[in-house]
């Protein structure tokens, strides 16, 4: 369990500092240091061996705690994530709430705040429940699995989408039907959320279909959109938790920076694949894969 995480690294070429933990240990019967080489992280426990009461030489144990630092990494970084996330609509909320309990809030100005109030309470709650289910992807624990039709999960997820598309002049169309045995919870994430961010991020005049399709040995979902597209350096980050190629517009739409991450996880669970195409100006495509058991 030893952790070289949030420690400083030392790469043994640049600074043998090894010899320092040598004789550290053999002073104080026992050191440890941290060091990078050839991309991997490790961690030397030194230990002093006695003989007849005397320093007799140092056991190295070394471990390989790579795995382990860049897992603390990321919950480092998640937790901070969250904090500054949740900040952000809590202090909006209570900045309003200050101004309309001071009375300095206008009766005409009135609804405009509780509207505010109302929208970033909302935006809360969507960050918490998609925390939440990222917690329960990560402990990994089994679900009930059932036969879901991806047609069905479709045609749901474009009924809670279509006003918005109207409104936006955006076509929503979807082919093909397939069932596949899972969690019916994670299935319905994962189409739930490529359907919004394909409407959410799309121009509007602009259009959406969802392709189902079966093969023998493979069940495929795929949501392309004739939207803005992801540039080329932001394509393989994604999938990553709270990470957003345009912050500004994600703000506008409500977005959390967690919903294709929740997708990631739910098709590991599922233990599918999942890629990406995209061209910035002409859209984006979503393909999800599932073998056949």
């Amino acid at each position: 369990d030893a952790s070289c995480a949030g420690r400083d690294f030392l790469t043994v070429d640049r600074r043998p500092d090894i010899h320092a933990a040598i004789e550290k240990a053999m002073a104080d019967g026992h050191s440890e240091i941290c060091a990078e080489r050839g991309g991997r992280e490790y961690q030397f426990d030194l230990s002093r061996i006695e003989s007849d009461g005397r320093a007799a030489g140092t056991v190295i144990l070394a471990f390989d705690v790579t795995e382990q630092a860049d897992a603390e990494r990321r919950r480092r970084e998640f937790t901070a994530n969250v904090s500054h996330e949740l900040k952000t609509p809590l202090q909006s909320i209570i900045g309003s709430a200050e101004l309309i309990e001071s009375g300095l809030v206008k009766s005409a100005d009135m609804s405009r705040f509780v509207g505010h109030i109302h929208k970033e309470a909302s935006r809360l709650v969507t960050l918490v429940e998609d925390i939440i289910r990222l917690s329960q992807l990560d402990e990994g624990n089994e679900m009930s699995r059932e036969d879901v039709s991806f047609l069905a999960l479709t045609e749901e997820s474009f009924a809670s989408l279509r006003e918005t598309a109207d409104t936006r002049g955006i076509s929503l169309s979807v082919t093909g039907d397939a069932t596949v045995h899972g969690v019916h919870q994670l299935l319905g994430e994962i189409v739930g959320n490529l359907c919004d961010n394909a409407v959410k991020y799309n121009v509007n005049g602009g259009s959406v279909h969802a392709e189902i399709t079966e093969t023998d040995s493979e069940i495929t979902f795929t949501v392309s959109d004739t939207g803005i597209g992801i540039p080329p350096e932001h394509q393989s980050r994604v999938f990553e938790r709270f990470y957003r190629v345009d912050k500004s517009h994600s703000k506008q739409s409500g977005g959390t920076g967690l919903g294709l991450s929740i997708v990631k996880h739910a098709v590991q669970y599922h233990h599918g694949k999942i890629a990406l195409r995209s061209e910035p100006g002409k859209g984006t495509a979503v393909t999800v894969t599932f073998a056949k058991s």
